[in-house]
C-alpha cells in the first residue's frame, strides 16, 4: 500500500486529520439497503484471521515480487479460489505480465495476478472487480519484513467477500482480483486495466481492499467520493449498519504529503481508466512497511468486524451497481 510514500511522509501523514468528502445533491442509488434491514452476513472469522496469519507468515519470507516466497504465497491462494468458489476466466486464474521499473535497468521483471470470477444471476452487463494486492516488499537486511496488514489482510477480506458472494449469489458478475508488483508501482493492476479479462466496457466499479487489520481508533476510510460523489449514499448506507468507523476522506488533492491517497494503491489505475472505485483501508501507523507488521500486531478484533463491513459494502456496491454504472457513464 502507498508503495511510492517515504517514511517521512508516512510520519507526518499521521498528523492528518480529514474531512469527509462532501458531495453537491448526490444521486441516490437504486435500491439501497437501510440501516432498519441490515443483511445477515455470516462471516467465518477464523478462516479470516488464518487466511491472514498464513500469508503473513515467516515462510512467505515478505512475499516480493518474482520470489519464491510469492509463488508460495500464490499456490495458497489458488487453493483458497477454489475452496472460496471463485472460478477461472479461461483455464487458468493465473495471469503473468512484464513490467519495468520506474528507475529503467534494461531487465523486465515478471508478475502474476490470480484472476476469477462469481457469476452474477441477473444482469452481466455490469462487472464490479473486488481487488486486493498480495505481494508486500520481502526481505530486508536478513529481517522478514511480513506484510500483515499490508496487504495480506486485504486478500482476506477479499476472500470473505467471495465466499459470501459464492453463498448469496450477487446479482451482477464480480471479479476477485489478487494483484501482483503494487509494492513496485501498481504494476499488477496497471496490467489488469489495460488486459482486461472481460470487455472494459462492462467493468463499472472497482472495490479495492488495502491494510484493513490495523486501527486502535477501530477506523476505515472509504477513499474515493471526492472523485464519485454519486458513491457517497452507498458508504452512508453501509456505514450506518457497521460496527467499524466508516468516514470517507483522503481523496481530494492537497499539497500535504500523504494526504490524498487516490493514486498511492491499486484503485488509481481503475481511476486513471476512468472506472469509479473505493478504497476501504486505515491510516497509517507505526507498523506500516516495517518488520514489525506481523499477525501478532495486529488488532485482530478490528479486522474481524472491518471484514464484516467489507462484505456488507460489496453486497451494496453489487444492489447499486446499475446506478454506478449510469452516474459513471454520466461523467
Amino acid at each position: 500500500m502507498r508503495s511510492i510514500l517515504s517514511v517521512s511522509a508516512c510520519t507526518a501523514a499521521l498528523l492528518i486529520l480529514s474531512a469527509c468528502s462532501a458531495s453537491d445533491a448526490p444521486e441516490a442509488p437504486q435500491t439501497p439497503q437501510t440501516p432498519d434491514t441490515p443483511a445477515a452476513i455470516a462471516l467465518d472469522r477464523t478462516q479470516l484471521l488464518e487466511d491472514m496469519r498464513i500469508l503473513a507468515a515467516d515462510d512467505m519470507e515478505g512475499r516480493e515480487a518474482g520470489t519464491e516466497g510469492s509463488a508460495r504465497a500464490r499456490a495458497y491462494l489458488i487453493e483458497r479460489f477454489e475452496e472460496a468458489g471463485i472460478g477461472m476466466i479461461g483455464d487458468s486464474y493465473e495471469s503473468p505480465f512484464t513490467y519495468r521499473m520506474r528507475v529503467d535497468t534494461g531487465e523486465e521483471q515478471n508478475g502474476i495476478n490470480l484472476i476469477g470470477r462469481i457469476e452474477g444471476t441477473g444482469d452481466s452487463d455490469h462487472t464490479m472487480v473486488v481487488s486486493a494486492h498480495y505481494d508486500h516488499v520481502g526481505m530486508r537486511d536478513g529481517q522478514i519484513w511480513n506484510g500483515a496488514d499490508d496487504n495480506a489482510s486485504g486478500v482476506a477480506a477479499m476472500l470473505a467477500v467471495a465466499a459470501d458472494f459464492a453463498a448469496n449469489p450477487p446479482e451482477h458478475d464480480v471479479i476477485f482480483a489478487a494483484l501482483d508488483a503494487e509494492e513496485r508501482g501498481l504494476q499488477g493492476a496497471y496490467h489488469f486495466v489495460a488486459n482486461p479479462p472481460v470487455d472494459r466496457e462492462d467493468i463499472t466499479f472497482n472495490l479495492n481492499l488495502d491494510m484493513v487489520a490495523m486501527s486502535e481508533d477501530r477506523i476505515l476510510w472509504a477513499v474515493g467520493t471526492y472523485h464519485y460523489p454519486f458513491l457517497v449514499p452507498v458508504v452512508e448506507a453501509v456505514a450506518a449498519r457497521s460496527s467499524v468507523n466508516l468516514p470517507m476522506g483522503y481523496d481530494e488533492p492537497t499539497d500535504v504529503p500523504g494526504g490524498d491517497w487516490t493514486l498511492l494503491t491499486d484503485s488509481g489505475a481503475f481511476h486513471r481508466a476512468g472506472i469509479p472505485f473505493i478504497y476501504l483501508g486505515v491510516d497509517f501507523h507505526p507498523h506500516y512497511h516495517q518488520p514489525t507488521d506481523t499477525y501478532e500486531n495486529m488488532t485482530l478484533e478490528f479486522f474481524q468486524d472491518a471484514s464484516e463491513t467489507i462484505v456488507d459494502f460489496a453486497r451494496e456496491a453489487d444492489a447499486n451497481l446499475g446506478m454506478i454504472a449510469a452516474a459513471g457513464a454520466a461523467e
